[in-house]
């Protein structure tokens, strides 16, 4: 891949999606951009808003307010669809963060080290030695698995400054990691913080991931619930090819009040 040269302090162009800024960037970019700002040292908390996660953001808060701090990609063709009826035009391109980081981490030539914190013990020990054969340029080290209380976060933040991590990648699903990360991560513990969700749960192999066809069509959440259909079904049962229909309403509704 052929990355774009992009400096760490560029102004970003980002669109409003449903009270979520969501920044324009292509694959290219944005993995030029985080790389710029790794060698410059500047701190990035790493984010991506599908529709679900835009669901979750309308209705919490706390979490809209802790995604106010990160870099936002787009993931998906609901968030897609909403850039088109709220802004004109889609996102560049699709980056969800099972795709985006490992490329990510893949494509950045300078040695990283790279902290895993989240899913099962198996699921996160599994990950780090997919992400050493994917990225062996860098080195990947298992904090913690996400299986902790809150009495136990001091010591597990201690053990990331310890450590000397550049990535902290969370994987603790939405809107949890991005919550504690905005709460709890700051600059004195890594340059980069990114929320990957269920990331593990795929590096590892626990979970398979859809054909290549399924997610070029972006069909990777019907997929899933197949795959998982009692975990899976309260958050997809009204999800179609296009959105999730809460989704859509509040698009509608916004873009309405837009054109107004």
């Amino acid at each position: 891949m052929n990355l774009v040269v992009a400096s760490a302090t560029e102004t970003l162009a980002e669109r409003d999606i449903l009270g979520v800024k969501v920044a324009v960037l292509d694959k290219s970019r944005a993995i030029s951009l985080i790389e710029a700002r790794l060698k410059s040292g500047a701190f990035t908390r790493l984010a991506f808003l599908n529709a679900h996660c835009s669901n979750v953001a309308w209705r919490d808060s706390d979490y809209r307010a802790a995604l106010s701090s990160f870099l936002v990609l787009a993931d998906g063709v609901g968030v897609d669809l909403a850039s088109r009826a709220l802004h004109g035009e889609e996102f560049p391109e699709n980056l969800n963060g099972t795709d985006f980081v490992p490329e990510m981490l893949a494509s950045i030539g300078m040695p990283l080290k790279v902290g895993l914190l989240g899913s099962t013990r198996e699921n996160v020990a599994r990950s780090a030695e997919a992400f050493r054969r994917l990225a062996p340029q860098h080195e990947f080290a298992v904090v913690s698995d996400g299986y902790f209380s809150e009495a136990d976060i001091g010591a597990i933040l201690e053990r990331i400054k310890t450590m000397k991590l550049d990535v902290l990648l969370v994987a603790m699903g939405v809107p949890l990691q991005e919550v504690f990360i905005a709460g709890q991560v700051n600059e004195g513990h890594v340059r980069v913080a990114a929320g990957v969700g269920a990331l593990f749960d795929f590096m590892s192999g626990a979970v398979p991931r859809a054909p290549e066809w399924v997610r070029h069509w972006r069909l990777e959440w019907l997929f899933r619930l197949m795959q998982e259909p009692r975990r899976l079904w309260r958050r997809y049962h009204r999800q179609s090819i296009v959105h999730d229909p809460r989704f859509s309403a509040k698009t509608f509704r916004s873009s309405r009040l837009i054109g107004q």
